[in-house]
């Protein structure tokens, strides 16, 4: 079976209807689709061939929603790079990937060359290769279950795996959720959360896929949410717990406009009283869990189902529920989440046995805990036992623990997430100091923070005689709370 070029295809449909608006910029799809052959022309020019991995360290923007059509043009695998990140971890998603060119913006052009001189990759602005005089790349065929998209997860070893989707991942992805929550042409779908993000990816496929329009907002901003969704016609938007509670707390009990359709609301679990608020706005929530390895939604609570019900998976996804001993359980039993769907990815690049782990007998192991109701609904129980969500954004210990043990002064280290009412959960450090010790929690502080993303840097470190750990010698880190710390 062959892919169509979906972009093309959508601007030999529908060439005037409005395709993206970022700021005072504005296209349609045929002027979306011919900006793409350029900046696709320019990267063929540069010598990227089909196959080869193209990352892209940019801010939401336009600039963004090209290279991510641009690289499906050439037949390019897609390194979209979480800006939020240190030089050190982009250098190396950058070799473990093994990219051929990194593109990058003007905001984010100090962090990208010092990332590409570390990794040895080409680094490239955005600008000086948009503006070229390159002759269009002319559209064609694609395998859709080829390499299309690279998106880098953190995994509990410490070390960030790639997970692998293809044109068919995405493909499957947009047409169960426009079977599940319904997709209309004149829908505009906001996007204010990061495009390097899997979700944000979803969205510039779904709207192709269905020709509607995408509203990309640079950064999220309440006020500013608030205003597309009153006064822009913003008819979906998509959120995470942190954000809803920043829009509501700006807007207060304010009703939405009779254009927006619904909040697709995902990045981990939405407290009771948070959906309590939006109800009370009357914001349609459509509580959703996903991830990336399944190209997004797994399985979604469409608005105005009962709170207590469950998430119902979408349309050609099967979940299961599996037992400690791999054993598929009933309802209402308790284990492991389990997916099969079309949506899931290849695997993990260049990780054979990490890809043997979470993909089995063509069912992918999540490794998140839940139970599915006598309705067949899902409830997610815990985001994967270690992992902390943090305002949308995943946080695995490991990945932490690994910098910490680094620093000289610390023996041994656990983190774990500790709840809080803005972030939904922060990381805290628990730390066992080497003799002679004299690091204290702002020099362990900035350690981290020079090694780290800024939202993975604990915000505490309690300095303790030892650790909680099992007979076998396995860190509980949900006993970590209850360590004495030195006074």
């Amino acid at each position: 079976m062959i892919a169509q070029d979906w972009l093309a295809e959508r601007a030999r449909r529908t060439p005037s209807q409005r395709a993206v608006e970022c700021g005072d910029e504005a296209l349609d799809y045929a002027a979306l689709d011919a900006r793409v052959g350029v900046l696709a022309g320019a990267l063929r020019d540069d010598g990227i061939a089909p196959g080869d991995v193209v990352a892209g360290c940019l801010q939401n923007g336009l600039p963004a929603v090209l290279l991510v059509h641009a690289a499906r043009r050439c037949g390019a695998v897609l390194l979209p790079l979480n800006t939020r990140s240190t030089a050190a971890e982009l250098a190396y998603a950058l070799q473990d990937a093994g990219a051929r060119r990194l593109v990058h913006d003007d905001a984010m052009r100090d962090i990208a060359v010092a990332a590409a001189d570390v990794s040895g990759v080409a680094a490239s602005a955005f600008d000086a290769l948009a503006k070229r005089d390159a002759k269009p790349l002319a559209p064609g065929d694609a395998d859709p279950d080829g390499p299309s998209s690279l998106l880098y997860t953190s995994g509990t070893t410490g070390r960030p795996k790639g997970a692998l989707l293809t044109p068919g991942n995405f493909f499957a992805s947009a047409v169960a959720s426009a079977m599940h929550l319904g997709a209309l042409p004149t829908d505009r779908w906001l996007a204010c959360m990061p495009l390097f993000h899997v979700g944000g990816l979803a969205i510039l496929w779904r709207s192709v896929l269905q020709g509607s329009a995408v509203i990309v907002h640079e950064r999220f901003d309440p006020d500013r949410v608030n205003h597309t969704l009153d006064e822009e016609g913003a008819t979906i938007v998509s959120l995470t717990a942190t954000m809803l509670s920043r829009v509501l707390d700006v807007r207060g009990t304010r009703a939405p406009a009779r254009s927006l359709r619904f909040v697709l609301l995902g990045g981990g679990p939405c407290p009771g009283p948070l959906l309590g608020r939006a109800r009370k706005a009357g914001l349609p929530v459509a509580t959703t869990y996903g991830l990336t390895e399944a190209t997004s939604q797994v399985a979604t609570r469409p608005p105005g189902a009962d709170p207590a019900s469950g998430a119902i998976p979408l349309p050609g996804t099967e979940v299961r529920i599996a037992g400690e001993d791999d054993r598929w359980l009933g309802a209402e039993a308790v284990g492991e989440i389990c997916v099969r769907s079309a949506t899931v990815m290849r695997g993990y690049w260049r990780r054979p046995d990490a890809t043997g782990e979470a993909l089995r007998d063509g069912w992918l192991r999540t490794g998140d805990v839940g139970r599915l109701d006598a309705a067949g609904g899902l409830h997610v129980l815990d985001r994967r036992s270690d992992l902390i969500v943090s305002g949308g954004e995943n946080i695995y210990p490991a990945e932490v623990e690994a910098v910490l043990l680094a620093h000289p002064d610390v023996a041994e280290v656990g983190v774990a997430g500790v709840a809080d009412p803005e972030w939904g959960a922060r990381p805290s450090a628990w730390w066992v100091p080497r003799p002679h010790a004299t690091a204290d929690a702002a020099a362990l502080a900035s350690f981290c923070r020079e090694r780290l993303a800024g939202y993975k840097v604990p915000s505490a470190f309690h300095c303790v005689a030892t650790l909680p750990r099992t007979a076998a010698g396995k860190l509980r880190r949900h006993a970590l709370g209850e360590t004495p710390s030195f006074p």
